[in-house]
């Protein structure tokens, strides 16, 4: 039996990535909360230059 995870307020796991639900490497700034090897595959199609 998996045991319950508490609800965190503050820490890495408080913001689990959106695609897939990381919580390490998550990028938070402009409120995206992608963890950075989804950012890597569809920041072409959010408008980002720097991936082209």
């Amino acid at each position: 039996m998996k045991p319950i995870k508490k609800k965190r307020k503050f820490g890495p796991d408080t913001h689990p990535c959106r695609r897939c639900g990381r919580t390490y490497g998550v990028i938070r700034k402009y409120g995206l909360l992608y963890c950075r090897q989804c950012m890597r595959e569809i920041a072409k199609k959010l408008g980002f230059k720097k991936y082209n």
